[in-house]
């Protein structure tokens, strides 16, 4: 949602912004000479598992994920807090920030301070900070004609934590849900270092579609995506049928507009890749030539990825869905 309002603000004039908002990156960047720059984003939300500490390390991963797609290391962290004192336990709370803290550890990351506010529902997230090279940042924009795209998670968390919500999801559907969302990307990015990258994205709330769209938008180009070779988590096919849809799915949708070419991609299948995510994968393309080595990278180092379609010269539409 806010990405949406950002875009009518005044442009930055600071030489030192290396990334600001005007093409929906997943960080900021600012340089501080020329050889390193900050990398700063901000992410929370309201739970989404039962556990509270479960739920304290999806905030985490998912705010640290930001930093990752950007070519960042993060390095410190400021948590973000409301809860609504005197009607929930407060053990809960003591929960979620440890959770947090956990993960945050192992990305190898200080949680410095924080913010916390009494609030109607609990919501949980962080202030993320990280360094980089300037000449070395990962940009969602820059995919050219020619270029393979890569996922490095299934999708589907959305639909899957709407099931467990209501109370109706498998616990092996919610468990490797889990398992993903609980998932770094942190190994993913440092297989980068062996090709040529273009362009990187991290999968979140505008879903696999609405973070495509938005790299085919700042690139210029026409991003043709293969249903079939979608990665979809175990389980996500039957609940979509069964109506477990979040409502990010129909925003979404309205977000995109007329730039999906659905072809005869059924419904079940379009709401799954509009499915909003938490703590997904990263979305990233490179030259067709460089999959073969790349693949071989990331399965040594036991990352998932999957190819999922190529990048063509746009004509009527940003993506096309084969």
């Amino acid at each position: 949602m806010l990405k949406r309002t950002l875009k009518d603000l005044p442009g930055i004039l600071d030489p030192d912004v290396l990334v600001g908002f005007e093409t929906a990156d997943d960080a900021g960047v600012y340089r501080i000479d020329e050889n390193q720059a900050i990398v700063q984003t901000t992410d929370f939300f309201p739970p989404i598992v039962d556990d509270p500490f479960v739920y304290g390390q999806i905030a985490a991963a998912n705010a640290l994920s930001d930093i990752y797609a950007m070519g960042g290391v993060p390095k410190f962290a400021l948590s973000i807090v409301g809860f609504p004192v005197g009607k929930l336990d407060e053990k809960m709370l003591r929960q979620i920030v440890f959770g947090g803290a956990n993960m945050m550890r192992e990305a190898e990351v200080s949680v410095i301070g924080g913010h916390s506010l009494k609030d109607t529902n609990i919501k949980f997230g962080y202030v993320v900070t990280g360094l980089a090279h300037p000449n070395r940042i990962y940009l969602n924009r820059g995919l050219c004609p020619g270029d393979a795209l890569i996922l490095t998670k299934p999708i589907g968390t959305g639909i899957i934590t709407t099931a467990i919500k209501h109370g109706k999801c498998p616990d092996k559907v919610s468990q490797e849900a889990t398992k993903w969302m609980l998932t770094l990307n942190r190994a993913a990015v440092a297989c980068f270092e062996s090709c040529e990258v273009h362009a990187v994205t991290d999968v979140t709330g505008y879903g696999l579609l609405g973070h495509a769209f938005e790299m085919a938008v700042a690139s210029g180009v026409c991003l043709e995506i293969e249903a079939a070779k979608v990665p979809l988590m175990q389980g996500v096919k039957k609940l979509a049928n069964d109506g477990l849809l979040p409502g990010g799915i129909e925003s979404n949708k309205k977000y995109l507009g007329e730039a999906v070419e659905w072809g005869g991609t059924q419904a079940c299948l379009q709401k799954i890749l509009l499915d909003p995510q938490t703590s997904g994968g990263l979305l990233f393309g490179l030259p067709s030539k460089q999959v073969p080595q790349l693949l071989e990278v990331l399965g040594s180092a036991q990352v998932f990825a999957k190819c999922i379609g190529l990048v063509e010269n746009r004509s009527t539409h940003y993506i096309s869905i084969q």
